[in-house]
């Protein structure tokens, strides 16, 4: 639109109005009026010929009449006369033949819905902002928009082999047969070859158990992952054989912060400072014989008065101390679960005003959504991972070969 065009519109636009209101209500008409002539330009484009014109007799296809719309934009509600054919072939492109919002006003609802907005705080914004009246039903219908779109990023093709995965799980209340019950999200968060940062998928599922985690590991392995070399993970019992039933080459190594937080559970405040100064000669040390050494002189120390603990640490001994097989770099990045965790904490942010989800797709569609704009973020690679890489090439030389140029 030229200029001149431009500003004698917004002149008579402006003509008699009052109030933000009038400006808002004149706005909503030439919308409406515009939306009706492309409908109609669509119409003609789909017969072949202009309205009235005699170019359509004996064409085998007619105008028939019109069908009432009313559909919801940032304007407010606007009625629409959708123009029909006889054969029933016409499907408007600029309004979908079940739509019954704008393309604009679902990606807001959507974009409010994906920071963890409640659907009443949704309502309640749609109606101060754009005066527009959006019930819980239809947020839902425009939120499930997407689970064709979660669908598909759930069984999208990965990588072959993974040099780390993180597995780990989040809890969350969701309703079910009238009671609320507690869903785990299982998720796995891959760093591939490059060192990028990905969620490799999300799961939801009754409780947290070794069961569902090999489900899980299956559909990785489903989904074309052949190999992992390092599984970070946290201290659920048979977890351990769920991995090497599927990758059964990996390296487990149980998260030591996991492991030391259990450890303070069981100890009194004012031995805390102490033990946790001996315990660090254990999971600090430089090699696996130190760590060796310090463990016996913690256990000799503290055995009789915290027998609970010295076994803990025992019993998970082999998969506690993995990391020390591998050189600084690598230690440093998996000796914990914390890059897990932290995705994990994003999610939270999004979900803390939610008490309860109602099913267990509306827990999933904050999830996703929360996980895209999480990943966005992910533009770089972990730190250091060029001397991580040439590390694990030297490490796995014979897994590697044909995936690395070295």
């Amino acid at each position: 639109m030229q200029k001149k065009e431009k500003d004698k519109v917004i002149k008579e636009l402006a003509k008699d109005c009052e109030s933000v209101e009038d400006i808002q209500e004149k706005l909503k008409e030439i919308f409406s009026d515009t939306l009706q002539e492309a409908l109609e330009a669509e119409m003609d484009e789909h017969l072949g010929y202009d309205k009235h014109n005699v170019n359509g007799n004996n064409t085998g296809n007619s105008r028939n009449g019109t069908s009432q719309k009313q559909i919801q934009t940032k304007f407010g509600q606007s009625k629409i006369s959708v123009p029909r054919d006889r054969n029933g072939e016409f499907d408007p492109k600029i309004l979908g033949k079940y739509e019954r919002s704008s393309n604009e006003l679902e990606e807001k609802i959507i974009a409010m819905y994906a920071k963890g907005m409640t659907t009443r705080d949704i309502e309640a914004h749609m109606q101060d902002i754009y005066g527009v009246e959006v019930s819980s039903t239809m947020i839902s219908k425009i939120t499930d928009k997407i689970l064709p779109r979660i669908t598909e990023w759930q069984s999208r093709p990965l990588e072959r082999i993974y040099p780390i995965v993180y597995l780990d799980a989040i809890h969350f209340k969701v309703k079910k047969e009238h009671r609320i019950v507690n869903k785990a999200a299982y998720s796995v968060l891959g760093i591939d070859l490059d060192g990028y940062k990905d969620i490799l998928g999300i799961w939801i599922g009754e409780s947290e158990s070794s069961k569902f985690w090999l489900n899980v590991l299956n559909d990785l392995r489903n989904r074309g992952v052949e190999d992992i070399l390092i599984v970070c993970k946290d201290g659920l019992s048979g977890f351990t054989d769920a991995i090497n039933s599927v990758f059964p080459q990996a390296d487990t190594q149980l998260c030591v912060i996991h492991q030391i937080r259990n450890t303070l559970k069981y100890v009194s405040y004012k031995d805390k400072k102490e033990l946790m100064a001996d315990l660090k000669k254990v999971y600090k040390a430089l090699n696996i014989e130190e760590a060796e050494f310090a463990f016996e002189e913690f256990k000799e120390r503290w055995e009789n008065k915290y027998p609970i603990i010295i076994k803990s640490w025992e019993n998970n001994w082999d998969e506690l101390t993995a990391y020390f097989k591998y050189p600084y770099e690598i230690r440093k990045i998996i000796y914990t679960t914390n890059i897990i965790e932290g995705y994990h904490r994003q999610l939270r942010k999004v979900t803390k005003t939610k008490t309860a989800y109602t099913t267990d797709e509306a827990l999933l569609k904050v999830i996703y959504l929360a996980t895209v704009d999480v990943t966005k973020k992910w533009v770089k690679p972990v730190r250091n991972w060029k001397n991580c890489i040439s590390q694990f090439a030297i490490q796995f030389e014979d897994r590697l070969k044909s995936e690395l140029p070295y």
